[in-house]
């Protein structure tokens, strides 16, 4: 199971993650992937060093084996799982991609973080 954590506060985010839930319907019926609010579980990833603010700024989640993933690798899993988007997977995610992907992934979270923060969505 893939259990990714994400701020529901952020009207981007929510969104984003909204529209996958749509998708992954049959994965979340069959448990194979669970989104949860992080404003809920605040300190659901502590143990693994993970922050409130951190969760907030960049999407979080676990793998079947407790494996740790991270912002741009995080939406790679998930649209590993979501039919139809596998392809986007393999085009961001490939050896040469991921790199830039997780590049352009983080600067965007960091201007998304900071316009929420301006807005006062904590």
């Amino acid at each position: 199971m893939l259990t990714v954590w994400y701020n529901t506060r952020c009207p981007v985010c929510d969104a984003g993650i909204d529209r996958q839930k749509r998708r992954l319907i049959e994965a979340v019926k069959a448990g194979r992937v669970e989104f949860r609010d992080i404003n809920l579980e605040p300190h659901a990833l502590s143990s693994h060093g993970v922050s409130l603010e951190d969760i907030r700024r960049r999407l979080h989640a676990a793998d079947a084996a407790g494996n740790l993933l991270i912002g741009a690798d995080v939406a790679i899993a998930v649209l590993l799982l979501t039919p139809g988007e596998g392809w986007l997977a393999s085009l961001f995610g490939n050896r040469l991609m991921l790199p830039l992907t997780r590049l352009a992934y983080d600067r965007f979270a960091d201007l998304l973080y900071g316009w929420n923060r301006r807005k006062g969505r904590w």
